[in-house]
């Protein structure tokens, strides 16, 4: 069907391929597919764009940034990126969305040490959508940067462009979650995929989900990366198919050989710089490329942000990050070196931003409809410069009236 007032291709699906309330891999359509992704995108549809190379709008954030001081200001350039990731192309990219390069350096060394003593001590770990051996991977990178530099930590993610991009899409409260993935000069690329939740269920499990969990499925996460180094298309940087999230069946096609063969012929990438941020729509096909580079260590931190409404993939010990973050913080915001968008952006990828699930006989709402989620009480440590044992204090009882 069109869109309202675009008159650009929407989500088009035929009847037959939701048969009963429910998506088939064989009813499937690739040409319905082709034509969603033959779309064209041009500035006039993202006026705060600065360019849109291969149908992917790039936001330069050293010009923008300013923008997320401004609460008016930061809502427009919010809507545009939700309307980008919604019915638009899917992906964006936000150049310099990490300005403290020098905090991604500190960063890197940090993660190449985790990297050399996990492997000591466990072997070669896991992927997704590639084989074991292929690249190194570090699982919630989040909390392990956090604990071994917790300073590095803040610094890193002090960026307002990454908070509001992931407020854009997933309203307040979000949960940060973050994996580091290397791959090395010869590293091979994945296969064609959508992500988290039901990307990450096998096609017999995916298929007894009803359709219109299938289309709920990526509105409870964002998917996001920010690159550690520069890199170039040799290096490998995501393959990805704009509007291909706009195939509401997409998650019980993205396995088949056509539509992956598709995906190979049609897909594009972009290169990067360190510190420009990629992010899109987790329905969107993508695969991270081969690296034929002869020296670069494609290095990136993977974000999977989740809804306050919805499960995060991993599982993060936010109580303790809060505890190792109060005091960097607290030092920061005292010496004036993060502004209060800073501050927030750091304290959204730490503490549980959500109040429930609580117990309600033990914890119940204080002026309001929900009680004080750890955000709330990090933030107030932070400003109030409460001690670490007072505050640690405040979690474990935080904690204890949330059980059941």
């Amino acid at each position: 069907m069109l869109g309202e007032d675009t008159g650009k291709v929407t989500a088009m699906i035929p009847t037959s391929t939701s048969l009963g309330g429910y998506y088939h891999a064989d009813a499937c359509r690739l040409e319905d597919f082709a034509a969603l992704t033959k779309q064209q995108v041009t500035l006039r549809d993202y006026p705060q764009a600065s360019a849109a190379p291969k149908n992917v709008p790039v936001y330069d954030m050293a010009a923008l940034r300013p923008s997320l001081e401004d609460a008016g200001q930061r809502r427009t350039l919010m809507a545009e990126w939700a309307r980008v990731l919604l019915s638009g192309p899917g992906v964006l990219v936000l150049q310099s969305a990490c300005a403290d390069t020098n905090a991604i350096d500190e960063a890197t060394a940090v993660y190449n040490a985790i990297i050399t003593r996990e492997k000591a001590a466990n072997g070669q770990g896991a992927d997704h959508f590639a084989a074991a051996g292929a690249n190194d991977r570090i699982w919630n990178s989040l909390q392990k940067l956090c604990e071994d530099a917790p300073d590095a930590f803040v610094r890193y993610f002090a960026s307002p462009a990454i908070d509001a991009i992931c407020e854009a899409w997933l309203g307040p409260g979000y949960q940060m979650t973050a994996q580091v993935n290397l791959v090395y000069p010869g590293g091979k690329a994945q296969q064609a995929h959508r992500d988290y939740h039901l990307g990450f269920q096998t096609a017999e499990v995916s298929a007894l989900y009803p359709a219109h969990v299938h289309e709920l499925s990526p509105l409870m996460t964002l998917q996001g990366g920010i690159a550690h180094c520069d890199m170039p298309l040799e290096s490998g940087p995501t393959k990805l198919l704009p509007f291909s999230q706009l195939y509401r069946p997409g998650y019980a096609a993205f396995r088949r050989d056509d539509f992956r063969g598709y995906f190979e012929a049609r897909h594009v990438q972009l290169p990067l710089r360190k510190g420009d941020a990629l992010f899109f729509n987790p329905a969107l096909f993508h695969a991270a490329g081969a690296n034929t580079s002869t020296g670069i260590q494609r290095m990136v931190n993977l974000l999977q942000v989740s809804s306050a409404f919805g499960r995060a993939m991993e599982s993060v010990d936010r109580a303790r990050m809060s505890e190792i973050a109060l005091q960097p913080l607290q030092q920061a915001w005292r010496a004036g070196e993060i502004s209060e968008n800073a501050l927030d952006a750091v304290i959204a990828a730490t503490a549980e931003g959500y109040a429930f699930p609580t117990n309600l006989d033990r914890d119940p709402p204080v002026d309001g409809l929900a009680p004080k989620s750890q955000q709330v009480l990090l933030k107030e440590a932070v400003l109030n410069g409460t001690d670490a044992e007072a505050f640690r204090t405040q979690l474990h009882k935080h904690a204890a009236r949330r059980r059941s």
